[in-house]
């Protein structure tokens, strides 16, 4: 599955388009580091999205988001 479409399915950022704007800015990272919006997501990847005012942690488990971490600064 796409980086884009797994973050609109799994309802962490609400819009498709928003989230391949936010991955080409580097605000998402895969694994630690910068990636393209239609690169493949597997289990076990780490997915570390960067808001203004928190940073989340997601591991990708069948298709699905499970929730590592949520740094609050």
């Amino acid at each position: 599955m796409r980086l884009d479409k797994f973050l609109k399915n799994n309802h962490i950022i609400k819009r498709r388009v928003m989230a391949q704007d936010a991955i080409k800015k580097g605000f998402i990272l895969k694994n630690g580091n910068k990636t393209k919006p239609g690169a493949e997501i597997k289990n076990d990847d780490i997915i570390q999205i960067n808001f203004s005012n928190r940073t989340l942690k997601i591991k990708v488990v069948n298709d699905k988001a499970e929730f590592i971490e949520e740094v609050i600064k």
